[in-house]
């Protein structure tokens, strides 16, 4: 508290440099060591997720197990959506080895590659329970990689490396599935399933080697000194920087950013479907021209924030992804047209790329280094909410207007989160560094 009439400082105070440094080269951002690390990181940190919606899906069909079943799976992924829950535990404990990060990343990349290795030894037709707790322990340890990982890739990165770091990483993780997804199913029909599902999770060493040779980079100093502070002081932090109104309007920014585009994408697959495309014509031409787009605006999105900030990116690639939702108007009008639907869904994918990689900078940015496991972990929680109201709502609203007026609404429903870049991430913005101290112990 207080003492006689002076003004108290505030708990998280940020130095605003009075003039901008100048911008570091592209080649001194990304030749560098922690560009390489962001590889090796992403690559195991999307092995695990890959492994629950490719490889075990394809596991359970082939030995019979009924399509029901295998959907409700889906809801053993959970973890992913909560990990925020647990996160406090990972700023607050260090384990007695390798550090803050690097200790949590060991124990959850050993705990991957066992417990993958493991699911191959059960029969889906007499052990469907224990494959169910296998596959939870999975995702419960896929997750928690997942927040030790972004807690250490935002304190590797400085601002000026984030944009370009994120796209090294996110591409890295897309590009992992095709371990489980590719690798591993072709595996299958020439080795036995323990097999398969060894050589998948052995495939976890690329993480395990890359902990035990990265430096750790995690502020003793800074990190909660009691479980209260590391779950009660994240949120009194982010609140408390510019006030609520502004973390409110951090919050509805991360909400709105790709509702229109997560909208326009949700029910894609029954979109081509109703305008009369085969499946052999949405998997050859759909999906292989979603695949290409969404990596290269994630390659193109990371070339960019070499040489722009991550607020302009935020300009820049918010407005690709929102107009990028219109010409599936003319295409719900078109009728079938193969050269149309490629060139359509590749401008598509292509924003949901450029709109990822900078919303992702953007979240790194915004959390303290005094917390950055709960803040990340609850910002990429928050995210994935327009994923679910999307997924719910969508089939609704066609039913109720048709796909022509729907991908109207999608581009007006974008719209509002355009506008709140005004508040969160102005065009011409001041360079703030990040230099958040701990919260004051009390004196009494």
């Amino acid at each position: 508290m207080g003492t006689g009439g002076a003004t108290e400082k505030p708990e998280y105070a940020e130095r605003i440099a009075p003039e901008p440094e100048a911008r570091r080269s592209w080649t001194e951002i990304l030749f560098t060591r922690k560009m390489l690390t962001c590889i090796f990181l992403g690559f195991s940190s999307g092995m695990p997720l890959y492994v629950l919606i490719s490889l075990v899906p394809a596991w359970l069909r082939t030995n019979e197990v009924d399509l029901a079943t295998i959907g409700l799976f889906a809801l053993i992924g959970l973890p992913y959506t909560w990990k925020f829950i647990w996160s406090p535990l990972m700023d607050r404990y260090k384990l007695p080895f390798l550090g803050r990060r690097r200790g949590w990343a060991l124990l959850t990349q050993i705990g991957l590659l066992l417990s993958i290795g493991v699911l191959g030894y059960f029969n889906p037709a007499t052990s469907l329970q224990t494959i169910v707790g296998i596959v939870f322990i999975v995702a419960l340890f896929g997750a928690s990689q997942d927040i030790v990982i972004d807690a250490y890739r935002r304190e590797l990165l400085a601002d000026d490396e984030l944009g370009t770091g994120t796209s090294i990483f996110v591409n890295a993780y897309r590009l992992s599935g095709l371990v489980p997804g590719s690798l591993a199913l072709i595996l299958a029909d020439y080795q036995p399933w323990p097999v398969v599902f060894w050589v998948t999770g052995a495939f976890m060493l690329v993480g395990i080697i890359t902990t035990l040779t990265i430096r750790e980079v995690s502020d003793d100093a800074l990190a909660p000194h009691t479980l209260r502070d590391a779950v009660i002081n994240p949120f009194v932090e982010f609140f408390s920087r510019d006030g609520v109104m502004a973390g409110l309007a951090i919050l509805a920014f991360l909400f709105l950013y790709k509702l229109g585009d997560n909208m326009a994408t949700a029910l894609a697959t029954p979109f081509y479907i109703d305008m009369g495309y085969s499946l052999s014509e949405i998997g050859s031409v759909a999906k292989v021209a979603g695949l290409w787009a969404s990596i290269a605006g994630g390659v193109l999105g990371g070339i960019i924030m070499l040489k722009v900030s991550i607020n302009r990116a935020l300009w820049l690639f918010g407005f690709v992804q929102l107009f990028t939702i219109l010409p599936f108007v003319w295409l719900s009008q078109a009728g079938h047209t193969l050269v149309g639907l490629f060139f359509v869904v590749s401008g598509e994918y292509l924003g949901v790329g450029l709109g990822a990689i900078a919303l992702t900078a953007f979240m790194a940015r915004e959390t303290s280094k005094a917390f950055t496991a709960t803040q990340f972990a609850l910002f990429s929680s928050f995210i994935a909410v327009p994923r679910t109201v999307a997924n719910a709502s969508t089939g609704f609203i066609v039913e109720a207007v048709g796909w022509t007026q729907f991908f109207i609404i999608c581009f007006i429903v974008a719209i509002p989160g355009m506008f709140l870049l005004l508040k969160v991430a102005p065009w011409n913005e001041r360079r703030v560094i990040d230099e958040r101290a701990p919260l004051k112990q009390s004196s009494a």
